[in-house]
């Protein structure tokens, strides 16, 4: 795999395939770049070039000690498109990775960015009393120890079972199992913790770059209102919600996602 250096000295690794208009693929808490594969293919054929980023702590990247926030998360982005020499991209994050592109798009703008597609993010975490959208169960008062024996089984979405058929056809894609990183270690923790108090709904509504908020029907972690609810009142932003499909909707659904991300890029040519 090719590698990046951040400005803070961290060794990044990334796949590259393809020719044509950049598309940089970030992937969510623990995943590794490679659980892109079923997009990556369907990105190539269609004429991009896929560019799939291990974030710090993910895959094959270095796993360093500092730098376990959303913001340095996002600084990483604007890193790793200034080393790979990409002007324009469009930015597709599942879960955790879509709140990093809104991390780096808070801090830098999108000069360089030419459309976003978030998978299955809500902007907000924590539930109030303006956002109702959260992760389940997930409040103000509890937030600090939420976490603190991992993700919990909210009772909510798809059941487990329904979605190894799907992650059968990841595995057999990649001829081996993805290695998911370990939550348990102190900077994984800590950067969870930041991802949960963090709320991006001011940069979505800003966002003057066509973006796309894809959720799924049956979420396990938060309703699939988030998606509508985020980009109202933005001209620039549209929803779309996949049914029987649960969080991870690259692998839950990926043909009906690839249809609707495709679709989604199609329309900004």
């Amino acid at each position: 795999m090719p590698t990046v250096i951040t400005d803070d000295a961290v060794t990044l690794n990334y796949l590259d395939e393809g020719t044509g208009p950049a598309v940089v693929l970030i992937a969510g808490f623990c995943a590794p770049a490679t659980t892109w594969v079923l997009q990556q293919k369907a990105l190539v054929d269609a004429g991009y070039r896929v560019l799939a980023l291990d974030r710090r702590g993910h895959g094959a990247s270095e796993a360093p000690t500092h730098g376990a926030s959303m913001e340095r998360h996002g600084r990483d982005v604007a890193s790793f498109l200034s080393e790979v020499g990409v002007d324009e991209a469009v930015l597709i994050g599942g879960s955790m990775g879509a709140s990093t592109i809104w991390s780096y798009i808070s801090q830098f703008g999108t000069e360089h960015v030419r459309a976003v597609v978030s998978v299955d993010q809500t902007p907000k975490m924590v539930n109030t009393s303006d956002w109702k959208n959260g992760f389940y169960g997930l409040t103000e008062d509890n937030r600090t120890t939420f976490f603190d024996n991992g993700i919990p089984d909210t009772g909510h979405g798809l059941p487990k079972w329904k979605s190894v058929p799907s992650l059968l056809k990841l595995v057999l894609a990649l001829r081996a199992v993805p290695k998911m990183a370990s939550p348990d270690t102190p900077p994984m923790q800590a950067l969870l913790a930041d991802h949960a108090a963090r709320d991006w709904r001011a940069t979505i509504a800003a966002t003057d770059r066509p973006h796309l908020m894809v959720a799924g029907r049956e979420s396990q972690f938060w309703p699939a209102a988030h998606a509508s609810e985020s980009v109202a009142g933005n001209s620039h932003g549209r929803s779309v919600v996949l049914d029987k499909c649960g969080h991870a909707a690259n692998m839950d659904r990926p043909n009906e996602f690839n249809t609707a991300m495709l679709e989604f890029l199609d329309s900004i040519e």
